[in-house]
């Protein structure tokens, strides 16, 4: 039987001050200075359930939802939200806040794929993540739905790899 971990132990929590060598022309938080940040807290979270190395399989997306000025605070919060033998899929909420206004909205959603790995670089076994929450439960219910999805687009990325490099 394998180890089980409680879906909240793997929580990450990243604050950051949204400043402007952090941004683009239109004032707003670079999108990819805030996929490095999603990466980097994911990678934590899936480490805290792991307590292996882990590596990156897969982003399924990041859906910029509202922009994320200079002089925001940007907050990132993780959690692991579904197990499978090896793999594990982190979900990412990214709120902004103007800090002085008090205003927050959800800026971002991103689920991403990590794999632990052994002392040889190979997939290991991982502790089943179990959810206690109504949250967590949603997540982790509709998981198979977003794994069904990522495999579909896992083949189609395939096929246009094995179709471009026949150029």
């Amino acid at each position: 039987m394998r180890e089980t971990r409680l879906m909240r132990d793997t929580l990450s929590v990243k604050t950051s001050y949204v400043l402007p060598p952090d941004t683009n022309q239109h004032g707003t938080l670079f999108g990819g200075k805030l996929m490095a940040y999603i990466d980097d807290i994911a990678s934590i979270t899936a480490t805290k359930l792991a307590r292996k190395p882990v590596v990156t399989a897969s982003t399924d997306s990041v859906d910029f939802l509202k922009p994320i000025r200079v002089g925001d605070a940007v907050t990132l919060e993780a959690m692991v939200s579904y197990t499978g033998r090896t793999s594990m899929e982190v979900f990412v909420k990214v709120t902004s806040e103007n800090l002085l206004t008090g205003d927050k909205d959800v800026a971002a959603i991103s689920f991403l794929t990590f794999v632990a790995l052994d002392e040889n670089g190979r997939p290991t076994v991982i502790p089943e993540v179990v959810p206690e929450s109504e949250e967590e439960k949603w997540l982790n219910e509709t998981a198979n739905n977003r794994a069904e999805h990522r495999k579909a687009r896992k083949k189609h990325s395939q096929e246009l790899a094995q179709f471009f490099s026949k150029l």
